[in-house]
């Protein structure tokens, strides 16, 4: 808390005394656009998801990127098949959504835990399956950040695999499983000295003679709880991290560095009345840095 309130104390200290600082941002930096022709294809950071683009690519009449048509069928299922024209499959992914959710609604309402569990799992590998399926048959051309992208987010790995990269496969999978294992150490130990620290101070602590004290069991309860967490943090970063990979490395994968690359730094002079953003209040000196490839 303390340290929030510090950062929110430089931020409005900042904030008071911009304006009279000796090096500052240009307005016309902040408001300036750079995608002011009307005629031009709108970048995704202008339009996340039109329901109009989409439902004018179920019916065929533009082209769906792959993350519009794989959200859209997430909301709306079977969606894909049809803009992939793969109208075969719609009973198969019906037929198992419906099938495992009425199972499972039925067992459920007659105690049968286990057969309505099945079902609900039934249910939820097929819509899994349903957008795999509609991104491998989605027609792009290769390398496809979106589909290395959605590749990952489905199976890990997969993204890297789709880009030629089977080499990071044993370090991201290495880290999952990993993570998966001391989580499940952690979250193991944790509820046994969980159990103990209840025995030694609940209603019969009188008769508890266990030889594991309730201060001890307390405090490894605490640290087993904090690892526990820790390593629910390293799954979620190692997932992230080959999303990231896939999609990175999908976009770089023509990018190509040779022996013709040079680079020069040369001293300049920065005027105040030039165009950039960061305007010193004088003549400053600098360094310029130039990239030839």
């Amino acid at each position: 808390m303390k340290r929030l309130l510090c950062i929110l104390f430089l931020l409005l200290m900042a904030a008071a005394f911009g304006p009279h600082a000796h090096a500052q941002f240009k307005e016309e930096a902040f408001s300036q656009s750079y995608n002011d022709d009307p005629d031009s294809p709108k970048d995704s950071t202008d339009v996340l998801f039109s329901f109009k683009e989409f439902f004018g690519g179920i019916a065929h009449k533009n082209t769906l990127k792959p993350g519009n048509m794989v959200f859209g069928s997430a909301l709306m299922p079977g969606t894909g098949q049809i803009y992939n024209k793969d109208y075969w499959k719609l009973p198969f992914v019906y037929a198992g959504l419906a099938g495992g959710l009425a199972g499972g609604f039925y067992f459920k309402n007659h105690d049968n835990k286990k057969a309505s569990t099945l079902c609900f799992a039934a249910a939820g590998l097929t819509y899994w399956g349903m957008a795999l399926d509609e991104i491998i048959s989605y027609d792009a051309d290769y390398p496809s950040a979106g589909k290395a992208t959605i590749y990952s987010l489905l199976v890990p790995g997969l993204g890297q695999i789709y880009n030629g990269e089977t080499w990071k496969l044993p370090i991201y999978w290495g880290g999952l499983l990993g993570s998966v294992h001391f989580y499940t150490l952690n979250r193991t130990n944790y509820k046994r000295f969980q159990r103990i620290y209840r025995e030694a101070t609940g209603d019969d602590a009188a008769s508890y003679s266990g030889p594991i004290p309730a201060e001890t069991a307390l405090y490894y309860r605490n640290v087993y709880r904090r690892y526990r967490d820790y390593s629910v943090l390293a799954i979620a970063g190692f997932y992230l991290l080959q999303v990231i990979d896939a999609n990175v490395f999908a976009y770089m994968h023509d990018f190509n560095i040779d022996d013709g690359i040079t680079m020069s730094v040369d001293p300049t002079v920065l005027s105040p009345d030039n165009t950039y953003a960061f305007a010193p209040g004088g003549v400053a000196l600098g360094l310029r840095l130039g990239l030839r490839f």
